[in-house]
């Protein structure tokens, strides 16, 4: 069984009287262990259709199955229990809450999936491992751009989701900055975490196993091909 299957997924908006196609009749299945990357343009479709995958928006058409299950039958509690129980999102731009400690923003979705026992030692080994180990108290405003991606990093993982969704996690990032966060993600693969990942910038192809691009809407799954320079190195596409 597949761990994500979508199927047919399309998502239209009126617009006046006009008709606007946001995403149009994608098909994807993930097994256990993949690293997806989608590639495309601002306005493509990719975070409108990661918000279908993951149930915060409903689909014009098309079904999003979890394990087998089809998440839109779920009612909005049960929805609600499987995202924050076994999905980890990574949004655009962190979306820290800004009232809440780093320690306490790590700890959240665990509360909020209703899970037994304490998660403080669980944040503290997470921030440790993202490379904030001295942050607990800290508040966002006090943390640059790179920390708080780092932060949500930590936060999508307390409670070992089987799926880790990152839409843009290296906007705006510095290189050394985007370095150490996209290593981090193909760490958490190797742990044994599905990655899918969208992004606007173009990575080399040895970042993941599969690759997908997006455009107008509609999703094209590209052979990921290497190729050896003369130096014997691995070169992406």
């Amino acid at each position: 069984m597949m761990l994500l299957e979508i199927k047919e997924l399309s998502k239209e908006y009126q617009r006046g009287t006009r008709r606007f196609v946001a995403v149009s009749d994608v098909s994807l299945s993930l097994k256990t262990g993949d690293f997806l990357r989608i590639e495309g343009r601002s306005g493509s479709g990719k975070s409108t259709l990661l918000n279908m995958i993951i149930g915060l928006l409903k689909p014009t058409s098309g079904r999003v199955f979890f394990n087998g299950i089809d998440i839109f039958s779920l009612n909005d509690s049960d929805l609600s229990a499987l995202r924050n129980g076994c999905i980890g999102y990574i949004p655009q731009g962190a979306s820290l809450l800004s009232n809440l400690t780093v320690l306490d923003n790590v700890r959240l979705p665990w509360f909020l999936a209703d899970r037994q026992g304490d998660p403080t030692d669980r944040a503290y080994e997470l921030l440790e491992r993202v490379g904030l180990p001295n942050y607990h108290h800290q508040y966002p405003a006090h943390l640059s751009g790179g920390e708080m991606r780092r932060v949500a990093i930590a936060r999508a993982m307390i409670n070992q989701p089987v799926l880790l969704i990152a839409d843009e996690p290296t906007s705006d990032l510095d290189i050394e900055t985007t370095g150490e966060i996209l290593g981090q993600m193909k760490d958490l693969q190797k742990q044994g975490a599905t990655v899918l990942m969208v992004t606007h910038e173009k990575y080399s192809a040895a970042l993941g196993n599969r690759l997908c691009t997006m455009a107008g809407g509609r999703l094209k799954e590209i052979p990921l091909a290497y190729e050896r320079n003369q130096s014997g190195q691995v070169k992406g596409r």
